[in-house]
Protein backbone atom coordinates (compact mmCIF):
# COMPACT_ATOMS: atom_id res chain seq x y z
CA UNK A 1 0.00 0.00 0.00
CA UNK A 2 1.26 3.36 -1.12
CA UNK A 3 1.33 5.83 1.89
CA UNK A 4 0.56 9.49 0.81
CA UNK A 5 3.89 10.74 2.65
CA UNK A 6 6.59 8.38 0.39
CA UNK A 7 8.86 10.68 -1.38
CA UNK A 8 8.06 8.44 -4.67
CA UNK A 9 4.58 9.27 -6.03
CA UNK A 10 2.38 6.78 -6.82
CA UNK A 11 1.47 6.39 -10.79
CA UNK A 12 -2.12 7.14 -11.79
CA UNK A 13 -3.26 6.45 -15.09
CA UNK A 14 -6.76 7.99 -17.13
CA UNK A 15 -7.63 6.27 -20.30
CA UNK A 16 -10.21 8.52 -21.51
CA UNK A 17 -10.97 10.90 -24.35
CA UNK A 18 -9.07 14.18 -24.85
CA UNK A 19 -10.68 17.15 -24.32
CA UNK A 20 -9.77 20.14 -26.56
CA UNK A 21 -11.53 22.73 -24.57
CA UNK A 22 -8.60 21.55 -21.61
CA UNK A 23 -11.51 21.35 -19.00
CA UNK A 24 -12.93 17.97 -19.00
CA UNK A 25 -11.26 14.52 -19.84
CA UNK A 26 -7.10 13.47 -19.60
CA UNK A 27 -6.99 17.54 -19.16
CA UNK A 28 -8.69 16.61 -15.92
CA UNK A 29 -7.49 14.14 -14.63
CA UNK A 30 -3.70 14.74 -15.08
CA UNK A 31 -4.74 18.46 -13.02
CA UNK A 32 -6.24 15.98 -10.51
CA UNK A 33 -3.66 13.60 -10.05
CA UNK A 34 -0.86 16.44 -9.93
CA UNK A 35 -2.72 18.17 -7.10
CA UNK A 36 -3.15 15.14 -5.11
CA UNK A 37 0.14 13.85 -5.21
CA UNK A 38 0.16 11.33 -7.90
CA UNK A 39 2.05 11.07 -11.41
CA UNK A 40 -0.65 10.65 -14.29
CA UNK A 41 -0.58 8.75 -17.40
CA UNK A 42 -2.87 9.01 -20.45
CA UNK A 43 -4.47 6.19 -22.93
CA UNK A 44 -6.16 8.63 -25.02
CA UNK A 45 -9.40 6.82 -26.44
CA UNK A 46 -11.32 9.45 -28.32
CA UNK A 47 -9.88 13.10 -29.42
CA UNK A 48 -13.12 15.03 -28.95
CA UNK A 49 -13.61 18.39 -30.90
CA UNK A 50 -15.55 20.64 -28.12
CA UNK A 51 -15.11 23.86 -26.58
CA UNK A 52 -16.87 25.65 -23.18
CA UNK A 53 -19.88 25.91 -25.66
CA UNK A 54 -20.71 22.25 -27.28
CA UNK A 55 -19.32 18.80 -28.11
CA UNK A 56 -18.76 19.04 -31.94
CA UNK A 57 -17.25 15.69 -32.85
CA UNK A 58 -15.86 12.58 -31.00
CA UNK A 59 -12.87 10.91 -32.93
CA UNK A 60 -12.59 7.10 -31.57
CA UNK A 61 -9.15 6.38 -31.84
CA UNK A 62 -8.52 2.85 -33.29
CA UNK A 63 -8.66 0.09 -31.06
CA UNK A 64 -4.77 -0.73 -32.02
CA UNK A 65 -3.44 2.95 -31.17
CA UNK A 66 -5.64 2.24 -27.65
CA UNK A 67 -3.58 -1.29 -26.86
CA UNK A 68 -0.29 0.11 -28.15
CA UNK A 69 -0.40 2.91 -25.13
CA UNK A 70 -1.80 0.40 -22.64
CA UNK A 71 0.72 -1.62 -23.65
CA UNK A 72 3.76 0.76 -23.58
CA UNK A 73 2.50 2.03 -20.06
CA UNK A 74 2.26 -1.20 -18.51
CA UNK A 75 6.13 -1.96 -19.64
CA UNK A 76 7.27 0.69 -17.55
CA UNK A 77 4.70 2.79 -15.71
CA UNK A 78 2.42 0.22 -13.79
CA UNK A 79 -0.45 1.72 -12.25
CA UNK A 80 -1.41 2.04 -8.71
CA UNK A 81 -5.16 2.79 -9.86
CA UNK A 82 -6.69 3.12 -13.15
CA UNK A 83 -9.66 5.94 -13.86
CA UNK A 84 -11.74 4.89 -16.86
CA UNK A 85 -13.65 7.54 -18.41
CA UNK A 86 -14.91 7.83 -22.11
CA UNK A 87 -15.12 4.59 -24.13
CA UNK A 88 -16.68 5.87 -27.11
CA UNK A 89 -17.89 2.32 -28.63
CA UNK A 90 -18.14 -1.69 -27.75
CA UNK A 91 -14.87 -2.46 -29.17
CA UNK A 92 -12.88 -0.14 -27.13
CA UNK A 93 -14.91 -1.66 -24.44
CA UNK A 94 -13.81 -5.09 -25.69
CA UNK A 95 -10.15 -3.99 -25.72
CA UNK A 96 -10.05 -2.02 -22.59
CA UNK A 97 -11.52 -4.99 -20.77
CA UNK A 98 -9.35 -7.73 -21.97
CA UNK A 99 -6.27 -5.32 -20.75
CA UNK A 100 -7.48 -5.10 -17.10
CA UNK A 101 -8.09 -9.02 -17.54
CA UNK A 102 -4.66 -9.64 -18.21
CA UNK A 103 -3.30 -6.77 -15.73
CA UNK A 104 -5.16 -8.96 -12.73
CA UNK A 105 -2.97 -12.07 -13.79
CA UNK A 106 0.20 -9.41 -13.06
CA UNK A 107 -1.04 -7.07 -9.70
CA UNK A 108 -4.86 -6.39 -8.65
CA UNK A 109 -5.27 -2.50 -9.43
CA UNK A 110 -7.81 -0.35 -8.02
CA UNK A 111 -10.04 0.54 -11.03
CA UNK A 112 -12.67 3.45 -10.98
CA UNK A 113 -14.90 3.90 -13.89
CA UNK A 114 -16.72 6.86 -14.78
CA UNK A 115 -19.29 5.96 -17.44
CA UNK A 116 -18.92 9.41 -19.47
CA UNK A 117 -21.90 8.63 -22.01
CA UNK A 118 -24.14 10.98 -21.15
CA UNK A 119 -23.78 14.77 -21.94
CA UNK A 120 -25.74 16.95 -18.69
CA UNK A 121 -28.38 18.14 -21.48
CA UNK A 122 -29.04 14.31 -21.83
CA UNK A 123 -27.08 13.45 -24.81
CA UNK A 124 -25.99 10.15 -25.82
CA UNK A 125 -21.87 10.43 -26.22
CA UNK A 126 -21.33 6.68 -27.44
CA UNK A 127 -22.62 4.40 -29.90
CA UNK A 128 -25.59 2.15 -28.96
CA UNK A 129 -24.41 -1.00 -28.29
CA UNK A 130 -21.93 0.46 -25.73
CA UNK A 131 -23.92 0.01 -22.59
CA UNK A 132 -24.40 -3.99 -23.30
CA UNK A 133 -20.61 -4.59 -23.50
CA UNK A 134 -20.21 -2.02 -20.24
CA UNK A 135 -22.65 -4.36 -18.46
CA UNK A 136 -21.16 -7.41 -19.69
CA UNK A 137 -17.38 -6.60 -19.88
CA UNK A 138 -16.32 -3.95 -18.19
CA UNK A 139 -18.39 -3.64 -14.88
CA UNK A 140 -17.22 -7.19 -13.29
CA UNK A 141 -13.72 -5.56 -13.34
CA UNK A 142 -13.91 -2.16 -11.80
CA UNK A 143 -13.75 -1.54 -7.93
CA UNK A 144 -15.97 1.89 -8.15
CA UNK A 145 -18.60 2.88 -11.30
CA UNK A 146 -19.19 6.89 -10.47
CA UNK A 147 -22.31 7.37 -12.65
CA UNK A 148 -23.99 10.89 -12.48
CA UNK A 149 -28.09 10.03 -12.64
CA UNK A 150 -28.19 10.25 -16.69
CA UNK A 151 -25.57 7.53 -16.83
CA UNK A 152 -27.14 5.84 -13.98
CA UNK A 153 -30.81 5.55 -15.99
CA UNK A 154 -28.59 4.29 -19.30
CA UNK A 155 -26.72 1.77 -17.34
CA UNK A 156 -29.91 1.08 -15.52
CA UNK A 157 -32.46 0.85 -17.91
CA UNK A 158 -34.69 2.39 -15.18
CA UNK A 159 -35.63 5.82 -14.03
CA UNK A 160 -33.99 7.79 -11.14
CA UNK A 161 -36.21 9.94 -9.16
CA UNK A 162 -35.50 9.43 -5.94
CA UNK A 163 -33.33 8.86 -3.31
CA UNK A 164 -34.93 5.02 -3.42
CA UNK A 165 -34.92 4.13 -6.64
CA UNK A 166 -30.89 5.63 -7.15
CA UNK A 167 -30.19 3.15 -3.95
CA UNK A 168 -32.03 0.40 -6.06
CA UNK A 169 -30.19 1.30 -9.50
CA UNK A 170 -26.63 1.15 -7.42
CA UNK A 171 -27.44 -1.54 -6.05
CA UNK A 172 -28.59 -3.47 -9.51
CA UNK A 173 -24.85 -2.03 -11.12
CA UNK A 174 -23.32 -3.90 -8.03
CA UNK A 175 -25.27 -6.98 -9.02
CA UNK A 176 -24.02 -6.67 -12.39
CA UNK A 177 -20.58 -7.34 -11.19
CA UNK A 178 -19.17 -4.16 -9.82
CA UNK A 179 -17.49 -3.93 -6.16
CA UNK A 180 -19.30 -0.37 -5.51
CA UNK A 181 -21.35 2.01 -6.89
CA UNK A 182 -20.97 6.27 -6.34
CA UNK A 183 -23.96 8.17 -7.68
CA UNK A 184 -23.30 11.57 -8.30
CA UNK A 185 -26.22 13.79 -7.40
CA UNK A 186 -25.09 17.19 -9.20
CA UNK A 187 -28.28 16.42 -11.66
CA UNK A 188 -31.01 15.91 -8.81
CA UNK A 189 -31.62 18.21 -5.47
CA UNK A 190 -33.78 15.89 -3.36
CA UNK A 191 -33.52 18.24 -0.37
CA UNK A 192 -33.28 22.23 -0.80
CA UNK A 193 -30.08 23.07 -0.96
CA UNK A 194 -27.93 19.91 -1.03
CA UNK A 195 -26.03 17.64 -2.98
CA UNK A 196 -26.09 14.65 -2.38
CA UNK A 197 -24.02 11.21 -3.56
CA UNK A 198 -24.54 7.61 -2.98
CA UNK A 199 -22.35 5.15 -1.96
CA UNK A 200 -23.20 1.48 -2.41
CA UNK A 201 -20.73 -1.25 -1.43
CA UNK A 202 -22.22 -4.25 -1.89
CA UNK A 203 -23.00 -4.32 1.53
CA UNK A 204 -24.59 -1.08 3.02
CA UNK A 205 -25.27 1.97 1.27
CA UNK A 206 -24.21 6.10 2.53
CA UNK A 207 -25.88 9.54 1.45
CA UNK A 208 -22.16 11.99 0.94
CA UNK A 209 -24.81 15.39 1.39
CA UNK A 210 -23.04 18.88 0.25
CA UNK A 211 -24.18 21.97 0.14
CA UNK A 212 -25.15 23.17 -3.34
CA UNK A 213 -22.78 25.33 -4.85
CA UNK A 214 -23.70 28.05 -8.31
CA UNK A 215 -20.37 27.91 -9.89
CA UNK A 216 -19.50 29.21 -13.39
CA UNK A 217 -16.93 27.02 -13.32
CA UNK A 218 -18.22 23.55 -13.22
CA UNK A 219 -17.17 22.06 -16.47
CA UNK A 220 -15.36 18.48 -15.67
CA UNK A 221 -16.66 17.79 -12.18
CA UNK A 222 -17.54 13.78 -13.08
CA UNK A 223 -14.03 13.35 -14.22
CA UNK A 224 -12.38 15.17 -11.68
CA UNK A 225 -14.67 13.16 -8.72
CA UNK A 226 -13.16 10.07 -10.57
CA UNK A 227 -9.66 10.72 -10.78
CA UNK A 228 -9.40 12.13 -7.43
CA UNK A 229 -11.26 8.88 -6.09
CA UNK A 230 -8.50 6.79 -7.99
CA UNK A 231 -6.23 9.64 -6.97
CA UNK A 232 -6.44 8.87 -3.48
CA UNK A 233 -6.96 4.86 -3.91
CA UNK A 234 -3.54 4.90 -5.40
CA UNK A 235 -2.23 7.20 -2.13
CA UNK A 236 -3.40 3.87 -0.03
CA UNK A 237 -6.54 5.24 1.02
CA UNK A 238 -9.83 2.64 1.26
CA UNK A 239 -12.70 3.45 -0.49
CA UNK A 240 -14.52 5.52 2.02
CA UNK A 241 -11.84 7.87 2.65
CA UNK A 242 -11.22 7.80 -1.23
CA UNK A 243 -15.11 8.88 -2.15
CA UNK A 244 -15.41 11.42 0.35
CA UNK A 245 -11.75 13.41 0.13
CA UNK A 246 -12.45 13.30 -3.77
CA UNK A 247 -15.97 14.79 -3.21
CA UNK A 248 -14.48 17.33 -1.06
CA UNK A 249 -11.77 17.98 -3.56
CA UNK A 250 -14.45 18.68 -6.14
CA UNK A 251 -16.41 21.00 -4.02
CA UNK A 252 -13.44 22.45 -3.33
CA UNK A 253 -12.68 23.38 -6.83
CA UNK A 254 -16.37 24.88 -7.03
CA UNK A 255 -16.61 27.14 -4.06
CA UNK A 256 -13.06 28.73 -5.21
CA UNK A 257 -13.56 28.19 -8.98
CA UNK A 258 -10.76 28.39 -11.90
CA UNK A 259 -8.32 31.34 -11.61
CA UNK A 260 -10.68 33.16 -14.51
CA UNK A 261 -12.95 32.26 -16.91
CA UNK A 262 -12.22 30.95 -20.08
CA UNK A 263 -14.75 30.87 -23.61
CA UNK A 264 -18.08 32.18 -23.16
CA UNK A 265 -19.81 29.01 -21.40
CA UNK A 266 -19.17 26.92 -18.73
CA UNK A 267 -15.58 26.88 -17.33
CA UNK A 268 -13.59 24.34 -15.92
CA UNK A 269 -14.01 23.26 -12.67
CA UNK A 270 -11.48 24.35 -10.50
CA UNK A 271 -7.94 22.36 -9.35
CA UNK A 272 -6.68 24.08 -5.90
CA UNK A 273 -5.39 21.32 -4.02
CA UNK A 274 -5.67 19.32 -1.13
CA UNK A 275 -9.19 19.80 -0.16
CA UNK A 276 -8.14 21.42 4.10
CA UNK A 277 -11.70 22.68 5.08
CA UNK A 278 -14.02 21.23 6.84
CA UNK A 279 -16.89 23.19 4.79
CA UNK A 280 -15.85 21.27 1.53
CA UNK A 281 -16.21 17.45 2.87
CA UNK A 282 -19.46 16.48 2.61
CA UNK A 283 -21.98 15.27 5.87
CA UNK A 284 -22.74 11.57 6.35
CA UNK A 285 -25.86 10.85 6.17
CA UNK A 286 -27.60 9.37 9.56
CA UNK A 287 -30.36 7.33 9.72
CA UNK A 288 -32.68 8.57 12.02
CA UNK A 289 -32.25 12.26 11.30
CA UNK A 290 -35.08 14.57 10.26
CA UNK A 291 -33.74 15.02 6.56
CA UNK A 292 -32.92 11.07 6.10
CA UNK A 293 -36.45 11.00 5.01
CA UNK A 294 -35.95 13.09 1.64
CA UNK A 295 -33.72 10.62 0.38
CA UNK A 296 -35.97 8.08 2.10
CA UNK A 297 -32.84 7.32 4.25
CA UNK A 298 -34.69 5.40 7.12
CA UNK A 299 -33.07 3.79 9.77
CA UNK A 300 -33.38 0.11 10.81
CA UNK A 301 -35.43 -1.85 13.66
CA UNK A 302 -32.36 -2.13 15.34
CA UNK A 303 -30.33 1.23 14.99
CA UNK A 304 -30.08 4.38 17.19
CA UNK A 305 -31.45 7.19 17.08
CA UNK A 306 -29.96 9.72 16.32
CA UNK A 307 -28.54 12.17 18.68
CA UNK A 308 -26.11 15.31 18.53
CA UNK A 309 -24.19 17.49 20.94
CA UNK A 310 -22.57 15.70 23.73
CA UNK A 311 -20.87 17.23 26.63
CA UNK A 312 -17.42 18.58 26.35
CA UNK A 313 -14.27 18.53 28.37
CA UNK A 314 -12.90 21.12 30.57
CA UNK A 315 -10.27 21.58 27.82
CA UNK A 316 -9.85 20.80 24.44
CA UNK A 317 -6.51 19.56 25.04
CA UNK A 318 -6.72 16.08 26.65
CA UNK A 319 -3.06 15.94 27.20
CA UNK A 320 -1.40 11.98 27.94
CA UNK A 321 -4.52 9.59 27.56
CA UNK A 322 -3.40 5.98 28.94
CA UNK A 323 -5.67 3.17 27.77
CA UNK A 324 -5.12 0.44 30.86
CA UNK A 325 -6.85 -2.63 32.14
CA UNK A 326 -7.44 -2.64 36.05
CA UNK A 327 -8.32 0.08 38.19
CA UNK A 328 -4.66 -0.72 40.28
CA UNK A 329 -3.49 1.17 36.97
CA UNK A 330 -5.73 3.78 37.02
CA UNK A 331 -4.64 4.63 40.83
CA UNK A 332 -0.85 4.63 40.55
CA UNK A 333 -1.25 6.97 37.28
CA UNK A 334 -3.55 9.26 38.99
CA UNK A 335 -1.31 9.41 41.70
CA UNK A 336 1.66 10.06 39.09
CA UNK A 337 -0.36 13.64 38.20
CA UNK A 338 -2.33 12.03 34.74
CA UNK A 339 -6.07 13.04 34.42
CA UNK A 340 -7.40 11.36 31.68
CA UNK A 341 -7.49 7.98 31.07
CA UNK A 342 -9.66 4.89 30.03
CA UNK A 343 -10.73 1.56 31.69
CA UNK A 344 -11.04 -1.20 29.04
CA UNK A 345 -11.60 -4.17 30.27
CA UNK A 346 -11.11 -7.03 27.25
CA UNK A 347 -12.56 -10.26 29.40
CA UNK A 348 -14.94 -9.18 31.76
CA UNK A 349 -15.46 -11.48 34.93
CA UNK A 350 -18.32 -11.17 37.16
CA UNK A 351 -16.80 -8.89 39.40
CA UNK A 352 -16.93 -6.00 35.98
CA UNK A 353 -19.53 -3.72 37.75
CA UNK A 354 -17.29 -3.73 40.73
CA UNK A 355 -14.43 -2.72 38.82
CA UNK A 356 -16.50 -0.06 37.17
CA UNK A 357 -17.74 1.52 40.38
CA UNK A 358 -14.38 1.12 42.08
CA UNK A 359 -12.95 3.48 38.60
CA UNK A 360 -15.45 6.15 39.40
CA UNK A 361 -14.42 6.35 43.07
CA UNK A 362 -10.59 6.60 41.81
CA UNK A 363 -12.29 9.40 38.97
CA UNK A 364 -13.72 11.19 41.74
CA UNK A 365 -10.84 11.12 43.45
CA UNK A 366 -8.37 12.61 41.85
CA UNK A 367 -10.85 14.64 39.61
CA UNK A 368 -10.35 12.60 36.41
CA UNK A 369 -11.26 12.73 32.81
CA UNK A 370 -11.97 8.77 32.99
CA UNK A 371 -13.85 6.91 30.45
CA UNK A 372 -15.16 3.64 30.52
CA UNK A 373 -14.84 1.38 27.63
CA UNK A 374 -17.80 -0.05 26.09
CA UNK A 375 -19.73 -0.71 28.83
CA UNK A 376 -22.32 2.22 28.98
CA UNK A 377 -24.98 0.78 30.39
CA UNK A 378 -22.45 0.15 33.58
CA UNK A 379 -21.22 3.70 33.36
CA UNK A 380 -24.36 5.23 34.08
CA UNK A 381 -25.59 3.26 36.42
CA UNK A 382 -22.32 3.81 38.14
CA UNK A 383 -22.06 7.71 37.54
CA UNK A 384 -18.92 7.34 35.38
CA UNK A 385 -17.01 10.55 33.81
CA UNK A 386 -17.45 9.43 30.09
CA UNK A 387 -17.46 6.36 28.10
CA UNK A 388 -15.77 5.56 25.08
CA UNK A 389 -17.24 3.38 21.74
CA UNK A 390 -16.05 2.23 18.61
CA UNK A 391 -17.94 2.81 15.57
CA UNK A 392 -19.87 -0.59 15.60
CA UNK A 393 -21.11 0.42 19.02
CA UNK A 394 -23.36 3.60 17.72
CA UNK A 395 -25.50 0.91 16.03
CA UNK A 396 -26.63 -0.66 19.50
CA UNK A 397 -25.87 2.19 22.11
CA UNK A 398 -28.49 3.98 23.41
CA UNK A 399 -27.34 7.45 22.68
CA UNK A 400 -30.14 9.01 24.27
CA UNK A 401 -29.49 7.65 27.66
CA UNK A 402 -25.97 8.56 27.52
CA UNK A 403 -26.99 12.09 26.52
CA UNK A 404 -29.31 12.36 29.48
CA UNK A 405 -26.88 10.96 31.86
CA UNK A 406 -24.70 13.64 31.29
CA UNK A 407 -21.96 11.39 30.37
CA UNK A 408 -18.96 12.71 28.16
CA UNK A 409 -18.55 10.65 25.23
CA UNK A 410 -15.96 9.72 22.61
CA UNK A 411 -15.70 7.51 20.09
CA UNK A 412 -13.02 6.00 17.88
CA UNK A 413 -12.77 6.74 13.97
CA UNK A 414 -10.39 5.30 11.65
CA UNK A 415 -9.65 7.44 8.46
CA UNK A 416 -11.46 10.57 6.68
CA UNK A 417 -15.14 8.70 6.00
CA UNK A 418 -15.13 7.55 10.08
CA UNK A 419 -14.56 11.21 11.51
CA UNK A 420 -16.64 12.72 9.70
CA UNK A 421 -19.56 10.28 10.55
CA UNK A 422 -18.90 10.14 14.04
CA UNK A 423 -18.51 14.11 14.04
CA UNK A 424 -22.34 14.29 12.70
CA UNK A 425 -22.47 13.27 16.59
CA UNK A 426 -20.88 15.71 17.81
CA UNK A 427 -19.21 13.96 20.89
CA UNK A 428 -16.86 14.89 23.73
CA UNK A 429 -14.04 14.11 21.71
CA UNK A 430 -12.91 11.99 18.44
CA UNK A 431 -10.43 9.48 18.47
CA UNK A 432 -8.16 8.73 15.36
CA UNK A 433 -6.03 5.50 14.76
CA UNK A 434 -4.01 3.18 14.38
CA UNK A 435 -1.55 5.98 13.48
CA UNK A 436 1.23 3.10 13.97
CA UNK A 437 0.84 -0.67 13.72
CA UNK A 438 -0.07 -1.78 17.54
CA UNK A 439 0.51 -4.97 19.52
CA UNK A 440 -2.91 -4.56 20.90
CA UNK A 441 -4.88 -4.78 17.78
CA UNK A 442 -4.57 -6.32 14.08
CA UNK A 443 -4.82 -2.64 12.69
CA UNK A 444 -2.67 -3.34 9.71
CA UNK A 445 -6.16 -1.87 7.37
CA UNK A 446 -6.18 0.79 8.74
CA UNK A 447 -2.93 2.30 9.46
CA UNK A 448 -3.22 6.35 9.42
CA UNK A 449 0.70 7.50 9.97
CA UNK A 450 0.92 11.00 11.22
CA UNK A 451 0.58 12.82 7.00
CA UNK A 452 -2.77 11.46 6.99
CA UNK A 453 -3.58 12.13 10.65
CA UNK A 454 -2.44 15.74 10.16
CA UNK A 455 -4.42 16.07 7.17
CA UNK A 456 -7.66 14.98 9.12
CA UNK A 457 -6.77 17.23 12.35
CA UNK A 458 -6.78 20.28 10.30
CA UNK A 459 -10.19 19.88 9.15
CA UNK A 460 -11.32 20.29 12.94
CA UNK A 461 -8.29 22.48 14.72
CA UNK A 462 -10.99 23.50 17.60
CA UNK A 463 -12.26 20.13 18.44
CA UNK A 464 -10.90 17.54 20.79
CA UNK A 465 -8.68 14.87 18.93
CA UNK A 466 -7.23 11.93 20.75
CA UNK A 467 -4.27 10.18 18.11
CA UNK A 468 -4.15 6.72 19.49
CA UNK A 469 -2.18 3.39 18.32
CA UNK A 470 1.45 2.66 18.16
CA UNK A 471 2.56 5.52 19.55
CA UNK A 472 5.71 5.24 21.68
CA UNK A 473 7.92 8.35 22.79
CA UNK A 474 9.91 8.15 20.03
CA UNK A 475 6.93 8.43 17.79
CA UNK A 476 5.07 11.09 19.63
CA UNK A 477 6.58 14.44 18.61
CA UNK A 478 5.69 13.65 15.32
CA UNK A 479 1.98 12.74 16.44
CA UNK A 480 2.21 15.51 18.50
CA UNK A 481 3.57 17.75 15.90
CA UNK A 482 -0.35 17.04 13.96
CA UNK A 483 -1.99 19.62 15.83
CA UNK A 484 -3.97 16.82 17.97
CA UNK A 485 -4.23 17.64 21.97
CA UNK A 486 -4.01 14.42 22.90
CA UNK A 487 -2.34 11.15 22.65
CA UNK A 488 -3.43 7.72 23.73
CA UNK A 489 -0.63 5.08 24.62
CA UNK A 490 -1.52 1.51 26.03
CA UNK A 491 2.12 -0.48 26.02
CA UNK A 492 4.16 2.75 26.03
CA UNK A 493 3.26 3.20 29.45
CA UNK A 494 2.56 -0.17 30.84
CA UNK A 495 5.32 -1.78 29.52
CA UNK A 496 7.75 0.38 30.49
CA UNK A 497 10.59 0.21 32.53
CA UNK A 498 10.01 3.26 34.53
CA UNK A 499 6.62 4.49 34.45
CA UNK A 500 6.89 7.42 35.97
CA UNK A 501 9.71 8.99 33.72
CA UNK A 502 7.74 7.47 30.52
CA UNK A 503 4.36 9.82 32.42
CA UNK A 504 7.01 12.87 32.33
CA UNK A 505 8.13 12.20 28.91
CA UNK A 506 5.21 12.09 27.37
CA UNK A 507 4.02 15.17 28.94
CA UNK A 508 6.96 17.47 28.52
CA UNK A 509 6.36 16.45 24.47
CA UNK A 510 2.39 17.12 24.20
CA UNK A 511 3.09 20.52 26.51
CA UNK A 512 5.60 21.66 24.08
Amino acid sequence: MQDDSSSRKPIAWSIAGSDSGGGAGIQADLLTFADLGCHGCTAITANTAQNTMEVAAINAVPVGVLTSQLQALQRDLFPAAIKIGLLANAEQVDTVAEFLRALRQIEKVPVVYDPVAVASSGAVLTEGSTAEAVIEKLLPLCDLVTPNLHELEWLARAPVNSGGQIADAAQQLCGAGCNAVLVTGGHAELAAGEIADFLWDGYRGDWFVGRKVSSANNHGTGCTLSSATAACLALGYPLRDACVVAKAYVQRGLRLGSDRMVGAGAGPVGHRGWPTELEDFPEILLPGEKRAAAYDYLPTASGSSFVQGFAAPDSVSLGLYPVVDSVEWLQKLAELGVRTLQLRIKNPGSDLRQQIARAVTVGEKYDLRLFINDYWQLAIECGAYGVHLGQEDLQSADLDAIKNAGLKLGISTHGFYELLRAYRYRPSYLAIGAIFATDTKDMRDQLQGTAKLARMAALLPEYPLVAIGGINLERAPAVAATGVGSIAVVSAITKAGDCAAAVGEFKRILEN
